[in-house]
């Protein structure tokens, strides 16, 4: 089971994405809203943790000062292997930074982060599709760029068992 520390939306974003969810959906293509435990929330991916001590995790995140929330705006669709799409965000200058701060602080808990998260190999990205290939990629990215340009903001935190879909809210977001 893997730990997700995701940076969640504030309503208007939440509600868009998973209106591009429903979209694709009904298009028979499939997204977060249908996958695994169907659980999902729309979110920025922060960092992953393949294995973890949750306690000492969570007081590792909550030490790292709140440096606040912030937007970032969606440009276009990045196409990962195995057919998953996401979101692609233009970020704040010191994003990169406060992420890989984060990663530092998770990893010393002696959590093994997921090396798409170590320091200098970070995608941002929201993820939408889970497998789309051939012509769905192609009704992804339509989707995707008939709501272009959007202005996400990101105001929380979390915690996410990406097995489960149990949370913990963080105290900030670093």
């Amino acid at each position: 089971m893997a730990l997700a520390f995701c940076l969640l939306f504030d309503p208007r974003t939440d509600r868009l994405v998973r209106e591009l969810w429903k979209r694709l959906e009904q298009q028979g293509i499939a997204t977060l809203a249908s996958h695994t435990h169907g659980r999902h929330l729309p979110h920025l991916s922060y960092a992953v943790l393949l294995d973890h001590d949750l306690s000492r995790v969570r007081e590792a995140a909550d030490a790292l000062p709140d440096r606040g929330g912030f937007s970032v705006t969606v440009q276009g669709t990045v196409v990962f292997p195995r057919g998953r799409a996401a979101l692609a965000p233009a970020l704040p200058p010191d994003l990169a930074t406060r992420q890989a701060q984060l990663a530092t602080a998770l990893a010393g808990t002696g959590a093994t982060l997921h090396r798409h998260y170590q320091s200098g190999r970070w995608l941002p990205h929201v993820s939408v599709a889970t497998r789309a290939v051939g012509s769905a990629l192609r009704t992804v990215v339509v989707e995707v760029s008939d709501m272009l340009p959007l202005t996400a903001t990101v105001d929380r935190a979390v915690l996410i068992e990406t097995a489960t879909g149990e949370q913990w809210p963080v105290s900030g977001i670093p």
